[in-house]
């Protein structure tokens, strides 16, 4: 499931491999020390994910005992996830609420435990998925899951990679928001959340600005423009949808 390398100059693929996991770590501990931006660092987190080990997404836990769709690395992802939010089933919500790693091999094998994930899933084009607790000691705030295109088996050290990164990034959100108990967390993931939907609505006013452009291109633009200019993702979002923001500036920096 892991995703190869290539050789290079003074090194094969193991050393170069090896090179993407300490650089992946240095940048998710680097977040820590810089202004936080929870939205941003959970999708750093599903690029490194894709970079490393396959395509993935992220599920949170609301306030309201529910889970939330909070990132994903392509759109395919990202619809499988919304699903799963939304009809509060399957390996990913299963995770959460056990706060164990929940894993199929054959999503299409195992259509009886999640019939309707599993269709979903097989309407995405994954065959197998892969779901990572996200939690410190008894609190569990979400799930990393890892989905391939392709039914297989997830190599040991692909797994342990995989809940090292949901670990990383479990502990980054509690330190960055100094978190002290449940409540403090839930009310301040919920926030987070509810910033995908002014995301989602800049993306969707940037990407109508353009014919030859798609969604996903434009939040490329929109988070390239944010890092540049060192502004917040959410408030430049916020200023897309209130008019305050040139789209054409920003456009530009799809590169």
């Amino acid at each position: 499931m892991a995703s190869g390398s290539v050789l290079g100059p003074g090194g094969g693929p193991g050393q170069l491999r090896e090179h993407r996991i300490a650089r992946t770590f240095v940048e998710l501990a680097d977040t820590l020390v810089d202004e936080f931006d929870l939205t941003d660092f959970l999708h750093m987190l599903v690029d490194h994910c894709v970079d490393l080990l396959d395509v993935a997404g992220v599920l949170l836990a609301d306030q309201r005992g529910g889970v939330r769709m909070a990132a994903a690395s392509s759109e395919r992802a990202e619809l499988l996830e919304v699903f799963a939010a939304e009809t509060d089933g399957g390996p990913c919500v299963e995770c959460i609420r056990t706060g164990a790693p929940v894993h199929s091999a054959d999503l299409a094998a195992d259509v009886r435990r999640w019939p309707r994930y599993a269709a979903a899933a097989e309407a995405c084009g994954f065959g197998a998925v892969y779901a990572l607790p996200m939690r410190l000691r008894r609190d569990v705030i979400g799930a990393l899951s890892l989905l391939s295109t392709h039914s297989e088996v997830m190599e040991e050290t692909t797994s342990e990679l995989g809940q090292a990164l949901a670990d990383v990034a479990t502990i980054g959100i509690l330190q960055q928001r100094g978190i002290k108990h449940s409540q403090q967390l839930t009310e301040q993931l919920q926030t987070a959340l509810n910033t995908r939907v002014i995301i989602e609505q800049a993306k969707g006013m940037l990407a109508a600005s353009r014919p030859d452009i798609t969604p996903a291109q434009a939040f490329i633009a929109l988070r390239g423009f944010a890092r540049f200019h060192h502004i917040k993702l959410t408030a430049l979002a916020q200023d897309v949808v209130d008019g305050h923001a040139d789209r054409g500036i920003i456009l530009d920096h799809l590169g």
